[in-house]
């Protein structure tokens, strides 16, 4: 019997990305903005009152996207499931284009629910080469513990992603980020969660190159069981 995934039309899964994302998106930047408002400056307690918000909602979009639309929510995701087979590249490009206007939406909706203007560009400055490896260690190893849980212990693969982002906020410099289309849209919010534009493409291509050498590395490491 299909799964409720492979029954969903492809308009079906690209909502799921879109308002999953939008919806990640409104915790990440929301619970930054409230958490720099109420920290009273100490930037540890804002950033641990953001991680834990962000990571709670990643658990509960994951288990509630992820029967529909495989809950990607990111396009470096996307692209490791295009070269493990698993989805098209025509797929791959819609649900990017899907991710990324889920990811504004929900930026600007953060934006607005705080009083800001829809559109903020952020000037918090995220540069240096230091922080471009961090994007590399935090996009390989998500990739990993994703591609390693879907083929070994598929049940807990919404628990160890929240639970490896919740880490990565507090183990990497860059807190992160690991995902092309929320680094997009957090450039759009001049708030604790923000990046500055400039910033943007350097982050984008780390996690590009740490997305796929995870893919390559874990696809021969952990291969897929005769039930995959």
């Amino acid at each position: 019997m299909p799964t409720l995934k492979e029954q969903a039309t492809l308009g079906r899964r690209l909502t799921a990305e879109a308002l999953g994302t939008a919806l990640l998106l409104a915790a990440v930047v929301g619970s930054g903005i409230m958490a720099e408002r109420l920290s009273g400056g100490n930037v540890a307690l804002a950033l641990l009152a953001n991680t834990i918000a962000t990571g709670a909602a990643l658990l509960a979009l994951i288990l509630t996207f992820g029967p529909i639309s495989g809950a990607h929510f990111n396009p470096i995701v996307s692209l490791s499931s295009v070269l493990q087979t698993d989805l098209t590249w025509r797929d791959f490009f819609l649900y990017t284009l899907a991710q990324t206007v889920g990811a504004i939406s929900g930026v600007v909706l953060a934006n607005v629910m705080f009083g800001l203007t829809p559109i903020s560009w952020s000037r918090h400055e995220r540069g240096g080469t230091l922080l471009l490896l961090s994007e590399f260690v935090a996009s390989f190893g998500l990739i990993a513990v994703i591609i390693s849980c879907a083929r070994r212990q598929p049940k807990f693969v919404a628990v160890a992603v929240a639970a490896y982002i919740t880490a990565a906020y507090w183990f990497t410099p860059s807190t992160s980020f690991a995902n092309p289309a929320v680094t997009i849209a957090r450039a759009m919010s001049d708030s604790f969660a923000g990046i500055a534009p400039r910033n943007v493409p350097g982050f984008i291509s780390a996690q590009v190159v740490g997305g796929i050498s995870a893919t390559m590395l874990f696809g021969w490491l952990v291969p897929r069981s005769e039930n995959n």
